[in-house]
């Protein structure tokens, strides 16, 4: 879950001053996402006002996705809600937990991580980071009403001296080995497991500001702004469903055309979707033909992929001058 901004003009409902980038003191909204990782869809995708933090949009961002998963008990309690450190607050975690979800973020309070890394953590190197060291906290949590694990990470900054983070994880080590690929036989080498929650935590960095930045290109969503702030809310419902038939699009049309498969969304976009051709109906108003320009590069392929897409719907796909 991340937020991202998105400036429009200021008489724009809940348009303010935020966090935007440049040029600065611009007016806007925050847009919330909720991005399932491992499958790129977008799950929610949310309109607040431009000032609103990461910490207040998570509540109701958590309570949308559950609402769209359909989300039990038992199901919420197999899922990772992965935030940054802005969501790591002392209350947003408690939040989190008291729904029974899983949790691994960071701390949002760096005080607290740098003496909590001064309370005798056994610092490692990290063997793919020189200049990273990890570590366990030995001391117990007592902030949190569910126990969690915690693991000290200091980097090395330009200047020589250390900057500290702190992660906290109610996931099992069992688990963590599971997401990253030690073996399970592993779990009896502290080293192994202290790793492997700081590179499950390294997998989460990139994920949703890979979307959100490929959306931006490839849906043209930072220009598409409504003054009202219900038709900007249902303008990003419409990009969610865009980007989510994208995301399934590569998937139906790669086994027939390979290229498909490496294409970013605005090549995906650019490339395929902006491909010429006519459709044919019948006098039903039934699509029975789709024709596409024979000399496009990528024609032929997609000509395939779609056969194959549309066979069962008796749709005839050729190729033809256009």
């Amino acid at each position: 879950m991340d937020l991202t901004g998105r400036p429009c003009g200021k008489k724009a409902a809940f348009a303010s001053q935020g966090y935007f980038a440049k040029p600065p003191n611009r007016r806007g909204r925050q847009v919330g996402y909720v991005v399932a990782t491992n499958y790129e869809e977008i799950v929610v995708e949310r309109v607040f006002n431009g000032n609103t933090p990461l910490p207040t949009a998570l509540p109701p961002l958590v309570e949308a996705a559950e609402q769209t998963w359909r989300l039990n008990a038992e199901q919420r309690a197999r899922t990772s809600l992965r935030v940054d450190s802005g969501g790591g607050s002392v209350d947003d975690v408690h939040w989190v937990l008291r729904r029974g979800s899983q949790v691994p973020t960071k701390d949002y309070s760096g005080t607290r991580a740098e003496t909590l890394a001064e309370s005798g953590v056994s610092w490692m190197t990290d063997p793919h980071d020189p200049d990273r060291q990890v570590g366990w906290v030995t001391v117990e949590p007592s902030l949190y009403g569910r126990p969690l694990q915690r693991i000290a990470v200091r980097c090395r900054k330009q200047n020589g001296q250390w900057g500290v983070r702190g992660l906290l994880s109610t996931l099992s080590a069992s688990e963590v080995l599971s997401l990253t690929g030690p073996p399970p036989d592993r779990i009896q080498d502290p080293n192994v497991v202290v790793l492997a929650y700081v590179y499950f935590d390294d997998q989460r960095g990139g994920g949703i500001e890979i979307e959100i930045k490929e959306d931006k290109p490839g849906l043209q969503t930072a220009k598409r702004n409504k003054k009202r702030f219900e038709a900007q809310q249902r303008v990003t419902c419409l990009e969610a469903l865009a980007h989510n038939v994208l995301i399934w699009a590569r998937p139906w049309l790669a086994p027939h055309c390979p290229k498909v498969a490496t294409l970013g969304l605005k090549r995906l976009v650019r490339d395929v979707f902006h491909m010429k051709g006519v459709r044919v109906f019948n006098e039903a108003a039934r699509l029975v033909q789709i024709v596409l320009n024979q000399v496009d590069p990528l024609a032929k392929e997609v000509c395939a992929g779609l056969t194959a897409l549309l066979a069962q719907e008796q749709v005839r796909i050729t190729l033809g001058e256009i």
